[in-house]
């Protein structure tokens, strides 16, 4: 294996220095242009990518492969951590690690098999040390369920498993524990509800009991218009998030019963004043945070956008309550170069998972422009050949540097990371979403309505190898279209309870 280029921390005694780069060694992209740099990094720049010296396939962008042009000469332990993952990523991105056979993209194959026995293993007998995570064992049906469904395997053999568990963790005061008499929170009922849609059938959807659900949804609703995840604890936008998952999925009545903490003789809703709610948790950077002015974190605008697409139309409701500009500004600045993943804050590092948490968020910024509504009629998208962000990079960057590649299998943070459950469902759920199109369009079903449509994205250059596609992940739901449809179908058709 050729070494892998190294950055300096070399500190230069003046900050930059400015340089005339000469054509014949002028980076792609650079145009001649007058160009800050240092010099340590523009020596290596030279050095290690220069024509003679380059490693990568000649098909792989520069972009992917080259050190950042420009570097702050201040060096604090977040730039140290930063250069690490730089050089870790590298040598999968450039086609210098022998664990991988690239395609002619220099890509490498999704590990389907590898991943699949990961998955089914974390649904067996797990080791004594997950006793620590006993709270989250509805997660780990929803990822490891989620994870193969896009993989396409057959879950339904674990159908009697995953109802027998769930009815295990229901509480009689309504909604799902982490376990056996367990608190209820909104989170492992989302977890709990999306699990039993996976696996799908009559008897996982009637082993919920709504009425109950209902009952106690209300009493998580507060006068501000949000949710305590919780009751006694606390109010953020996971709970509005899950929340709208769970009441749209099971069509859950919207009326609030009169011990609700935000009932009011005007009759408000479950969701009255969600949206507003949404709308102040936008923060001065343009990301979104778990509640008024906190950080703005990736996770937590995926949980904005998906809440005000069930609440609405996203070409209306989105622009309506959030910045759209300042959102996409902060949305793109997530994603890393040369590695091209996503960071979920504001100077940390990339992680696979964030290719759901941000990746996941343009498919909702794509609608809300693309509508007819307030904003698509004024904006524009970019042509069908560019995306928002870089899909290609965000594509190399789980197959390069995701995928686990020791007998272990499943997916992972980055490079120097183990794989997990949790990593290995997002990242999935990421890759899914950047290997589709969705948009939505108006369907005719006794009234005129919008619906999501997919296809696959053939306008954009396609790197990666056609039998490496999963089944689409619904940009709302986080499950296959089919499991959305299926649970939402089933429970429109009933009237009240029954």
């Amino acid at each position: 294996m050729k070494s892998r280029p190294k950055l300096s921390h070399h500190r230069p005694r003046v900050l930059f220095k400015r340089r005339t780069m000469p054509s014949s060694s002028r980076p792609a992209g650079v145009n001649g242009r007058r160009i800050v740099v240092l010099d340590d990094v523009y020596e290596q720049f030279t050095s290690s990518h220069s024509p003679e010296g380059v490693s990568s396939l000649p098909m792989v962008p520069d972009l992917f492969t080259s050190l950042p042009l420009i570097r702050d000469v201040l060096e604090t332990e977040t730039s140290r951590v930063q250069d690490e993952t730089v050089e870790a990523c590298l040598p999968f991105l450039t086609n210098e690690d022998d664990s991988f056979t690239y395609n002619e993209n220099g890509v490498p194959r999704l590990d389907r098999q590898r991943h699949i026995k990961f998955l089914h293993s974390s649904l067996g007998q797990l080791p004594g040390r997950f006793v620590a995570v006993d709270a989250a064992r509805p997660w780990f049906l929803y990822w490891c369920l989620s994870g193969l469904k896009l993989l396409g395997e057959d879950i339904s053999p674990y159908r009697s498993r995953v109802i027998e568990t769930a009815l295990s963790m229901q509480n009689s005061t309504g909604g799902f524990g982490g376990g056996n008499g367990q608190l209820s929170h909104l989170a492992t009922t989302y977890a709990v509800v999306l699990a039993l849609a996976l696996v799908g059938g009559e008897d996982a959807y009637e082993a919920i009991d709504r009425r109950a659900l209902w009952r106690w949804l209300c009493s998580l609703k507060q006068p501000d218009g949000g949710f305590q995840v919780c009751l006694g604890g606390e109010e953020d936008i996971r709970g509005g998030y899950c929340a709208a998952v769970i009441i749209s999925l099971l069509n859950i009545p919207l009326d609030l019963t009169p011990e609700s903490p935000a009932w009011r003789e005007d009759s408000p809703t479950l969701f009255s004043g969600l949206a507003e709610y949404v709308g102040r948790c936008q923060t001065f950077e343009g990301g979104i945070s778990a509640h008024p002015d906190s950080e703005a974190h990736g996770a937590y605008a995926f949980c904005a956008l998906g809440c005000l697409s069930i609440l609405g139309d996203p070409g209306e409701m989105i622009p309506t309550y959030l910045d759209v500009p300042r959102l996409i500004a902060w949305l793109s600045s997530r994603q890393h170069a040369p590695e091209a993943g996503f960071s979920g804050r504001t100077n940390k590092l990339v992680d696979g998972c964030y290719s759901h948490w941000v990746g996941g968020c343009w498919p909702l910024v794509e609608a809300c422009l693309s509508s007819s509504g307030r904003y698509g009629s004024k904006t524009r998208l970019p042509p069908s050949t560019t995306s928002l962000f870089s899909r290609e990079g965000l594509i190399r960057y789980i197959l390069c540097c995701c995928q686990d590649q020791s007998k272990r299998g499943g997916l992972r943070d980055k490079p120097g990371k183990a794989s997990d459950q949790y990593h290995s469902c997002y990242v999935l759920s990421g890759l899914s979403s950047a290997q589709h199109k969705w948009q939505l369009a108006p369907s005719w079903n006794g009234e005129l309505e919008k619906v999501w449509t997919v296809s696959p994205y053939r306008d954009e250059p396609q790197i990666f190898d056609e039998r490496d596609r999963l089944l689409p992940v619904h940009p709302v739901y986080v499950i296959p279209q089919s499991s959305q449809e299926s649970i939402r179908d089933y429970f429109l058709a009933k009237q009240g309870f029954q």
